[in-house]
């Protein structure tokens, strides 16, 4: 029993060790810091010196007041992460400073990037406050980072306080809007008493590491929106029944006339057309139609593409502009004999063709 319990202390001593380790410090002895620089060589008299290179020379216009051995922290630089849609950093700044630009054109960008700032502190459990709204400088409440130490009973090891500011910059046409992220405050509690200092280094990355936090709700309201409006598309009725400029029946596309003409050859390779020649000038495609067969396969993977149901033949699909803006197009299609086909025959084909012509799957 007590050679069980000895083993159990030495587990539980290596993981408190483990859990000690100082992440910001190199691993190994520093005896380097302490060698001195050797001396240059003593040429005696009449002996030629040797030639010397100075390829690798170090100049002693250095900061000689830097850390060195032990006090060096090895930890990689933090970075300003650009990776929500439209944002970019300038290569010069040296701050936890980034830039948005316009990616979504319904939406004012200033604003926005607040929302994504008061979603992002509220998430954290921490409000904002108003400083001075008219110049864009927001600053939070207290973040408190509590560390813990043992395993079994846990003891808090010392707590650290930090208070952020936020400022926004905007250019004056209001498409590109600058945020930067500042340590307004910093308070840390230990065994050794209360500190309000912080080292440069570890005041940066928290800057960084709050900017970033905030770069990446940015860029989850963006991916957000984008579904939001690809559900939107996907339920959008583009296409309806009504006539053309010639009172004939025919389907009324939401869609710009050279946009839907560039996509028809789309529509036509999966359901069966096959285009035999066009007149680009009068927007008219003359196709021959032929009934897609379901095999087997496709109806057991389900892959089958839904069937027209017309008799297999020549045909016209005529696009015209539609209404008084741009944004609308007619598709009259004539069967073999230049007549259109009836309202009827389109609404029978209607569950088919709409899908189709909204391009919805693409």
């Amino acid at each position: 029993m007590n050679r069980k319990f000895f083993y159990f202390s030495l587990v539980a001593i290596a993981i408190s060790g483990c859990s000690n380790t100082n992440k910001k410090q190199a691993i190994g002895d520093f005896e380097y810091a302490e060698k001195q620089e050797a001396k240059n060589l003593t040429i005696p008299q009449g002996m030629k010196a040797p030639k010397r290179y100075d390829d690798y020379a170090i100049s002693n216009d250095i900061n000689h007041q830097g850390p060195v051995g032990e006090n060096v922290d090895v930890r990689a630089p933090s970075l300003v992460l650009p990776v929500a849609a439209s944002t970019r950093v300038e290569s010069t700044n040296s701050e936890a400073k980034i830039w948005f630009d316009q990616a979504l054109d319904d939406v004012e960008l200033k604003s926005f990037l607040l929302t994504a700032l008061e979603e992002q502190l509220a998430g954290d459990g921490v409000t904002l406050d108003v400083i001075d709204a008219e110049n864009g400088i927001y600053e939070s409440q207290w973040y408190n980072v509590t560390k813990e130490s043992g395993w079994l009973f846990k003891d808090v090891t010392s707590q650290e306080n930090y208070r952020y500011r936020y400022t926004f910059e905007s250019k004056p046409h209001g498409r590109s809007v600058a945020l930067m992220v500042s340590l307004v405050d910093y308070i840390k509690t230990d065994e050794q008493g209360k500190s309000s200092d912080i080292d440069l280094i570890d005041k940066q990355r928290a800057e960084i590491a709050m900017l970033n936090e905030i770069v990446s709700q940015v860029d989850y309201k963006y991916r957000k929106q984008a579904k939001e409006n690809r559900l939107l598309r996907a339920n959008q009725k583009l296409v309806s029944i009504g006539e053309n400029a010639d009172n004939q029946p025919a389907y009324i596309v939401e869609m710009e006339i050279d946009l839907l003409w560039s996509n028809m050859p789309i529509f036509f390779e999966d359901h069966g057309f096959t285009v035999s020649d066009l007149n680009e000038s009068k927007k008219i495609y003359y196709v021959d139609f032929v009934k897609p067969n379901i095999g087997l396969w496709d109806m057991l993977w389900g892959d089958e593409v839904p069937v027209i149901e017309l008799d297999d033949d020549k045909y016209q699909f005529i696009l015209q502009s539609h209404g008084e803006g741009d944004e609308q197009t007619s598709v009259t299609i004539l069967d073999k004999d230049g007549n259109p086909l009836s309202s009827q025959v389109l609404n029978a084909i209607f569950e088919v063709v709409e899908p189709g012509l909204s391009f919805r799957g693409l």
